[in-house]
């Protein structure tokens, strides 16, 4: 695993809307449309600050490309850092998996990852 660098903000904006060209603007953004919302993930620095949007969270990338025949991965993960108490958010993409913490619970839950015996690269 590694640590993405920056901070990241998990932003709500109305269903109807637009995908903001602020969200597009880094190497890491994630967005999710349903009919409640549209959901972004993406640096914090770059968002409005009239946007609801929940800042401080690190992202934790599990090396891949993983299998979709791999099982149990995310459960593990998460199983490590709730026995810690660290809630954590998730976005699975085609490749791989990405672990949100808050900034304030990063050296806790990657101290618990390599206690379990997890590699992160730093």
């Amino acid at each position: 695993m590694s640590v993405l660098a920056g901070n990241f903000g998990v932003c709500r904006l109305d269903s109807g809307s637009e995908i903001p060209e602020w969200a597009l603007e880094s190497d890491f953004y994630s967005i999710t449309k349903t009919s409640d919302e549209l959901f972004i993930v993406c640096p914090e620095s770059g968002v409005p600050e009239n946007v609801v949007c929940e800042r401080g969270w690190k992202v934790l990338k599990v090396e891949g490309p993983l299998d979709f025949g791999l099982t149990g991965i995310l459960a593990g993960i998460s199983a490590v850092l709730a026995e810690k108490k660290v809630s954590i958010f998730a976005v699975s993409t085609y490749d791989t998996d990405y672990i949100l913490v808050r900034k304030k619970d990063l050296k806790t839950a990657v101290e618990a990852l390599e206690e379990a015996g997890y590699v992160i690269l730093r």
